[in-house]
């Protein structure tokens, strides 16, 4: 029987008693965790934009996430989204104001998601909302196209 045990000719020999070996392999547990942790890492940006629209097609990098930022999204028909909240037209502003100051002081990074149909005019407004309320880091989220048109 060949487990671990080292056998020498016969039973007990100086007294000395021989106990299993006993140990864990933990490399199966660390194979389990790593494909866990690659699933985790590619659906968490997935699970983030959960207002569906039609975003504008691009050829722009993808830009790194921040700690610290806020998403609004513009549907079709007009409704703001604050994160995953729909607000009431005029409600932007107060909503704007109520966001607390990152680090340092300043206001943090906004991710804008406006669907392709919209009119332009109707961006800029929310646009020029943000800058009033003081967010001048504006992000507009595109997706990316595997084209290379033009």
């Amino acid at each position: 029987m060949a487990m671990g045990l080292h056998s020498s000719g016969g039973g007990r020999r100086g007294g000395r008693s021989r106990a299993p070996m006993a140990e864990i392999n933990v490399t199966p547990l660390v194979d389990v965790m790593l494909v866990l942790l690659i699933i985790f890492m590619v659906t968490a940006p997935l699970l983030k934009a959960a207002v569906p629209i039609e975003l504008p097609q691009s050829r722009a990098k993808a830009m790194s996430e921040e700690a610290n930022e806020v998403t609004i999204t513009l549907r079709r028909d007009g409704t703001i989204y604050f994160e995953t909240v729909p607000l009431a037209p005029g409600e932007l502003a107060d909503r704007l104001a109520s966001v607390p100051p990152g680090p340092g002081g300043k206001p943090p990074l906004v991710t804008l998601r406006a669907d392709k149909a919209l009119d332009y005019g109707r961006v800029m407004e929310v646009m020029g909302e943000l800058n009033r309320a003081g967010f001048t880091s504006i992000s507009l989220v595109t997706d990316v196209s595997s084209g290379s048109g033009g």
